[in-house]
């Protein structure tokens, strides 16, 4: 695993009670307590062995080997958690090592579980936002990348983040066996590795020259635009001096240092570290502007956040700022890159992905990052993928990931090929009103998927105007909503044009209404059910519109089945439906006292046939909204 990146987790998830425990029990936890989690589940498994386990014992030992990511042994004693737990945050786990070790279709009821349990979190509203993500990622980088292992520099140590520059390539690695060794993997610890690159052939492996590297941790790094100073992440290790917070553990901090005469020197440390959290993993912006990193700082929205900082003259630095919940989650936002076009690359766990880290994208557009996108297979894995590099000239790049490790903590290097560009397409959106053709500000706009799961929703600005970015060649809608007006939407059909301009109208409310009813498109029930879906909620949503606008309209509801089934169950069923129509509009905000509702079964149905297609049936589910009372409209 990721030693230097490891850290930054806060290790809060398990049981805190105090247990009268037994002497190897102590020794376990000591060892856990330390970190140290190869030697932790090793004596761990020794409690189990001897049947003598409680949840304590379990929990922690599942961490262990989550921390050194030995994802089978983590299912099992996850799985063993899960069936008598209710942390969510042990569901999440469990559900994570099963994509891990690919049985997708077994994680999918943990993450149900999960996102039933912590319905507020950002990766359940993910999750129940698209909750059949999985074929589309499994899918979508198979035209796209070719993913190689790099020859000649792997080891069987840790080796990852590479990165080029000029004819030389530079990288993160534990290879240095003369060093000390790390308790938590019980690999040695990490340094940066400099190596000739020419025409794809790694040569002259040598540790970076200077006085970057140090008996701790050293590495992710990155240069800044023009290959004068590097960022790089450390262990709480400068002039000699080692420090440790107050549970004795070493957090991580970001350094500067410049290019001298060939060597790396002139050590810094930025000023926004801190003894008390973790600061790592930096990227610089194409323009040498901004500073990306990942931290644990207080205030954030996970285990570990995206943060940016702008980077000023004199070696002094702005404000830490989050990116936001657009980005960050719950989970671990790590190894931010920012490319040439200004493309934010990085990975998570928090996410919809494979299990473990995946590799996500953010495009910029206008100078702000759109909706993060899971670059699929096989840039990504059921394993940890990270650390990536992409040059948007040559399309060439790498990625790091241990999808083929033997043994605990090999993280190797794979050469990346952009076959064909992550195509997007902008869906410029104006909404505007049907009669005048002005633009309508503040209207709300959603965009969907075509089985009608929401994407993302925004409010149109002075113009109307509001922008999306999505995929290539992917049907979606695009919904639109505003105050005394009905609501309208329009499908956009697959395309990989860069820009597609889509024009809503939006009727004014009274349009609907007759003076007889509201006339809607139809609201329709599936076969058997009474639940308002998604559709119907649409319409649904021009009722309370209506009733909004003028206070004095009443309304009664009169919902229909079609003939199948016994007439006296279908009345019950019709009139289930009546009630769940009159719940959704009361659920809006208009009161219960300007609603009635009936059902009147199959007794009056909208087409008449002895043997009626499923169009046909269709048309007889149906609720009709009749006015029961006089309104002005004028």
């Amino acid at each position: 695993m990721k030693k230097i990146y490891i850290l930054m987790i806060t290790l809060t998830l398990g049981i805190t009670s105090v247990f009268a425990q037994s002497s190897l029990v102590k020794k376990a936890d000591k060892y856990y307590n330390r970190l140290q989690y190869v030697k932790a589940a090793e004596t761990y498994e020794k409690i189990v062995a001897n049947d003598k386990a409680d949840d304590h014992v379990y929990q922690n030992l599942a961490d262990s080997y989550y921390q050194i990511f030995d994802t089978q042994n983590a299912e099992k004693y996850y799985g063993i958690l899960a069936e008598k737990s209710d942390d969510p945050e042990v569901y999440y786990r469990y559900a994570q090592m099963l994509k891990a070790n690919g049985k997708y279709e077994e994680s999918i009821p943990w993450m149900e579980k999960f996102a039933k349990m912590k319905p507020a979190d950002h990766r359940a509203i993910k999750f129940r936002e698209n909750p059949n993500y999985l074929p589309r990622i499994l899918e979508r980088g198979k035209d796209k990348f070719v993913v190689n292992e790099l020859p000649n520099i792997n080891t069987e140590y840790a080796d990852f983040d590479a990165k080029p520059m000029g004819q030389k390539l530079y990288f993160v690695s534990a290879r240095d066996t003369k060093g000390k060794e790390y308790g938590w993997d019980e690999q040695p610890y990490l340094d940066i590795f400099q190596a000739d690159y020419v025409e794809g052939v790694v040569s002259n492996i040598e540790k970076l020259p200077g006085d970057v590297n140090t008996k701790y941790h050293d590495g992710t790094f990155c240069f800044s635009p023009d290959g004068k100073t590097m960022y790089f992440t450390r262990d709480n290790y400068h002039d000699k001096e080692y420090k440790t917070d107050s549970t004795g553990i070493s957090r991580l901090k970001l350094f500067s240092a410049r290019l001298i005469n060939g060597k790396w020197t002139d050590i810094r440390e930025l000023p926004f570290n801190n003894d008390n959290y973790s600061v790592g993993h930096p990227a610089v912006s194409p323009d040498g502007k901004k500073l990306y990193f990942s931290s644990d700082m207080p205030g954030g929205m996970g285990q570990s956040d995206l943060y940016v900082v702008d980077i000023k003259r004199n070696h002094k630095f702005g404000k830490p700022v989050n990116l936001g919940p657009n980005i960050n989650t719950e989970g671990r936002e790590n190894f931010p890159f920012i490319s040439k076009k200004g493309d934010l690359y990085f990975a998570s766990d928090g996410h919809l992905g494979l299990g473990g880290l995946d590799v996500f994208v953010c495009k910029n557009v206008d100078g702000k990052f759109s909706r993060p996108r899971n670059l699929g297979v096989p840039l990504n894995s059921g394993k940890d993928d990270f650390a990536i590099y992409i040059d948007d000239d040559t399309k060439d790049g790498f990625i790091s990931s241990n999808r083929t490790a033997t043994r605990v903590g090999d993280d190797n290097i794979y050469t990346v090929k952009n076959i064909k560009p992550v195509c997007d397409v902008l869906i410029s959106t104006q909404v505007v009103d049907a009669k005048t053709q002005k633009p309508i500000s503040g209207a709300s706009v959603t965009l969907t998927d075509n089985e009608g799961n929401p994407i993302k929703t925004k409010l149109t600005d002075n113009e109307g105007k509001v922008d999306f970015l999505i995929e290539c060649n992917k049907n979606v809608v695009v919904e639109a909503r505003a105050e005394e007006y009905e609501n309208n939407k329009k499908a956009v059909a697959a395309t990989d044009l860069e820009e597609v301009d889509v024009k809503i109208a939006l009727n004014p409310i009274e349009k609907i209404i007759t003076p007889r009813e509201l006339v809607l498109n139809p609201i329709y029930f599936d076969f058997d059910k009474w639940n308002i879906r998604r559709d119907a909620a649409f319409e649904l949503d021009k009722v309370v519109e209506a009733m909004k606008k003028y206070p004095d309209l009443k309304i009664h509801i009169v919902s229909h089945t079609d003939r199948r089934g016994p007439a006296s169950y279908n009345q019950q069923l019709s009139e289930k439906r009546a009630k769940s129509t009159m719940e959704y509009i009361v659920s809006k905000g208009i009161d219960a006292a300007r609603l009635t509702a009936e059902g009147k079964g199959e007794s009056e149905p909208a087409v008449k046939c002895s043997h009626c297609t499923e169009k046909q049936h269709q048309l007889n589910r149906r609720s009709e909204f009749l006015i029961v009372n006089e309104q002005a409209s004028e």
